[in-house]
């Protein structure tokens, strides 16, 4: 497992709707936007269905997951267009769509400072800052938070300010023990190091010493942005919601398993909770053993399971 690393940020208000540029299609438009930031820019992606794009329509803002993840779903090593895919699926229902690259990845790699400085709280607030000028005016009827495994988290923490809120394959700990349940397939030795560090960093504390073969993971600049996302624990957050939620989590997802969404789920008595079968977790279904769901994380051409988009049009509609 590896984290990448972002770059801290102090929001300033959006500098407003930049170039546009050609559309996905003859019915959808898509725009380039950016969020101003004292360290650089944060680059994203306005989509509108053409045919609607002067009403009042409801509009999701989607953030992605850990690691380089750019707005498109993907990084240097896996090509999936999960996110972009979700977007074009919203559209075609009269949905629109905002985006982003995270800090220091893609066309926001401008927005950067060192990694000792970053802490999760930064992307909070970059996703703060997309939400609060998407809710400004009178253009969009209504504004989704939509977030994507880390992603989850991060939109949790500012979906009370939304109109609604969508928990795609979303743990339901925090992270350190989501990190343990990970860890669990490796061999007792890597467990013996990674637990007592993982149990420091939950306290709040710094490990000085971190053996070679975990140092990618637990180096002494990460351990700062460990700690400030150790912190938050997902039930805590979800069950104190009153915005109407969705919790959707795939049956073969490898990464996020079922009871972490049963966890979420249990938190929020008002939510729905949507199990999709075969789905995994980059939104895609898959059959087979790990590898061939490991494999699926780099097939663009792969559409996404197709549940997954008619329980969050539903939703969004306001369907039970």
């Amino acid at each position: 497992m590896k984290l990448y690393i972002g770059f801290l940020a102090i929001l300033l208000p959006l500098k407003g709707i930049c170039q546009a540029v050609a559309g996905v299609g003859q019915s959808v438009t898509e725009t380039a936007v950016t969020l101003n930031t004292a360290t650089g820019n944060i680059a994203g992606t306005l989509s509108v269905p053409a045919a609607t794009r002067k009403t009042n329509i409801p509009v999701a803002l989607i953030i992605a997951g850990s690691g380089p993840t750019d707005r498109n779903g993907n990084n240097p090593v896996m090509k999936n267009n999960s996110l972009r895919m979700l977007s074009d699926s919203l559209l075609q229902h009269g949905i629109a769509t905002l985006r982003y690259d995270k800090r220091a990845i893609g066309e926001s790699a401008a927005a950067a400072r060192s990694e000792d400085q970053l802490r999760f709280d930064d992307y909070v607030s970059d996703a703060r800052g997309w939400l609060h000028e998407l809710k400004q005016g009178k253009r969009f009827s209504k504004v989704v938070v939509i977030g994507h495994s880390e992603g989850s988290l991060i939109g949790m923490l500012i979906a009370q300010e939304a109109d609604q809120y969508v928990s795609l394959a979303g743990a339901g700990q925090s992270a350190d023990l989501v990190l343990k349940e990970q860890l669990k397939a490796q061999p007792p030795m890597i467990k013996d190091i990674a637990y007592p560090i993982l149990d420091s960093l939950a306290q709040g504390k710094t490990v000085d010493s971190v053996n070679k073969l975990l140092y990618s993971l637990f180096r002494p600049s990460i351990q700062p942005y460990m700690i400030s996302w150790f912190k938050y624990n997902p039930q805590t957050i979800i069950g104190k919601l009153t915005v109407p939620v969705l919790i959707v989590q795939g049956e073969n997802d490898i990464q996020v398993s079922v009871e972490e969404a049963k966890l979420l789920s249990a938190a929020n008595k008002k939510a729905t909770l949507v199990l999709v079968p075969r789905m995994n977790h980059v939104l895609k279904p898959v059959e087979g053993d790990r590898a061939a769901n490991i494999k699926v994380y780099n097939d663009p051409a792969l559409p996404l399971a197709p549940e997954l988009v008619k329980s969050i049009v539903g939703f969004i509609a306001g369907k039970k």
